[in-house]
């Protein structure tokens, strides 16, 4: 959850206009919000042992509106990022209605035995890959960390679980669900000793700005407590074309979270959930992206998968 979340704060913050501060206070923010989603998804929507998360499904049209208002005229970046976020919520607070009318009135129960794998893997494919071209291209930038992550990954997450299910089920079990975040701190490691060798002491400041792990300041610009506030950026601007863009990303999370529901009651041995709680499920996850764009959250979220 927490590599999604920089992943996809380090998506928009930039091209917002937001500096390595903004980028920080946009990452506690999501984590704040994915906690109260979470508690309001476990405690009182599906009851299944889910976790809320920012969606990827969100970067589109937050992309777009940042693009669309980068050709206006501002005093300097960071009030061009303030304007973005405050349109990025207000279209989210609009968007968010969408799913609160198609929970609470049941139609989404109603139409979610509709949803069969035909209809759902094709939506939850094309935002996956809509957004490979957005991180794809990052290996490239730096590739003596980017191929070795790449490599390490496919061979961690397809082949060792095989490996070692000849020794023990629980280290097969421990290198399928953690097996990312195994990588990740592997290759951050091996970052960490080039960075400290030296090797790109004489590189040029872009190849430093992509290679190097003293080059984000996220952990020296982010405060050691921050509780979001509401409307930290100001009022939101709400504009009808930006509220129908966001429509569209409410939907495919409301779709990822719906097919994330059924595979998690069959892992845990659950019976699969009902019209009425998916409905209750979606109703309560307008709810929370309601209260994202009020606490100064650019995008929506969905079921962490």
């Amino acid at each position: 959850m927490l590599g999604s979340t920089v992943m996809l704060a380090t998506a928009i913050v930039p091209a917002m206009g937001g500096n390595a501060g903004d980028k920080a206070r946009v990452i506690q923010s999501f984590l704040f919000m994915s906690g109260i989603n979470t508690l309001l998804q476990t405690l009182i929507g599906t009851r299944l042992p889910t976790v809320m998360n920012a969606s990827f499904a969100f970067v589109v049209p937050v992309l777009s509106i940042a693009k669309e208002i980068e050709s206006n005229n501002f005093l300097n970046d960071h009030e061009r990022f303030k304007h973005t976020m405050r349109t990025a919520q207000g279209a989210l607070i609009v968007a968010s209605i969408l799913n609160m009318i198609l929970g609470f009135s049941t139609i989404w129960g109603a139409y979610a035995k509709k949803f069969s794998p035909v209809i759902m893997t094709p939506v939850v494919c094309v935002v996956g890959l809509g957004l490979f071209q957005l991180g794809f291209p990052q290996v490239g930038k730096c590739v003596e960390i980017g191929l070795p992550m790449l490599i390490l990954a496919v061979v961690v997450q397809q082949y060792v679980p095989n490996y070692f299910s000849y020794i023990h089920q629980r280290v097969t079990f421990l290198f399928e669900r953690y097996s990312l975040l195994l990588c990740i701190g592997i290759v951050w490691a091996f970052a960490a000793i080039l960075t400290a060798a030296g090797a790109y002491d004489h590189a040029s400041p872009k190849t430093q700005q992509h290679c190097r792990t003293d080059k984000s300041f996220l952990m020296s610009s982010a405060p050691w407590i921050k509780i979001p506030l509401p409307f930290e950026w100001g009022p939101p601007i709400f504009t009808a074309g930006h509220s129908f863009g966001m429509m569209g990303a409410v939907l495919v999370a409301a779709f990822e979270s719906t097919g994330a529901h059924f595979a998690t009651a069959r892992l845990a041995g659950a019976t699969p959930p009902p019209a009425y709680v998916l409905s209750r499920s979606v109703g309560l996850q307008g709810i929370g992206m309601f209260l994202e764009g009020i606490f100064s959250v650019p995008a929506g979220s969905s079921v962490s998968v």
